[in-house]
């Protein structure tokens, strides 16, 4: 089993938290043009996949000289980041890492789409999924399934239900804590939440719950 796999997308650089946030030893895998990024960021990827319609020539030639490159139509049912996903995923990893800059300006369906693949019933196995929006820290569990986060009390956090119902949700160690709540998809009831007390745990029964910290620390 690979222990943790990083997935690196999106069309913006990446916050120098993100990166920090990658272990030694991870296996990295581009998606198109978050090739480009990695590169700049310091990061190699031993796998770059997708239709290879924005990674540039110089990162591409690159790619076929360093790395495996999994090529794909342009024309298919997913996105180059579930491609990276779902490839990720049959590694068997641990932990898988999704690593995203922040742009100015983000197509909404794109940055939905990226984050949602974090949702893909084939993920469901991994024990740690996580993701990085610039410096914005998610992670995601399916139920049954438990998050720990070791915050600061005062420091910002949401639960939201990305992909469906949520059954049994629990937030203890904030300051309005939850006990086997049902939440209902984009509902605003678990947005700007508080750590009041270290650490800060989510619990879900059924469905699969995100958690976003914005601005979270390195």
């Amino acid at each position: 089993m690979t222990e943790t796999v990083v997935v690196i997308t999106g069309a913006a650089p990446l916050a120098a938290c993100a990166v920090a946030a990658v272990p030694p030893g991870a296996l990295l895998i581009a998606a198109d043009g978050g090739l480009d990024h990695a590169l700049a960021a310091g990061l190699l990827p031993t796998v770059l996949i997708g239709d290879l319609d924005s990674v540039s020539a110089d990162a591409l030639a690159w790619a076929e000289e360093h790395a495996e490159v999994l090529a794909h139509p342009v024309d298919k049912g997913k996105t180059d980041t579930e491609l990276a996903v779902a490839h990720a995923a049959a590694l068997g990893p641990a932990r898988l890492v999704l690593l995203a800059g922040q742009p100015e300006r983000e197509r909404f369906d794109h940055l939905v789409t990226t984050f949602g693949s974090l949702g893909a019933p084939v993920l469901a196995g991994i024990a740690s999924l996580e993701g990085w929006w610039g410096g914005e820290q998610l992670r995601v569990a399916h139920g049954p399934g438990k998050i720990v986060l070791d915050l600061a009390p005062g420091i910002t956090f949401s639960v939201l239900a990305m992909h469906g119902p949520c059954t049994g949700i629990t937030v203890d160690g904030a300051r309005w804590p939850l006990v086997d709540h049902a939440l209902a998809p984009l509902v605003g009831l678990g947005v700007s939440n508080e750590a009041a007390t270290r650490p800060v745990s989510v619990s879900i029964a059924t469905g699969i719950v995100t958690v976003v910290v914005p601005g979270a620390p390195t």
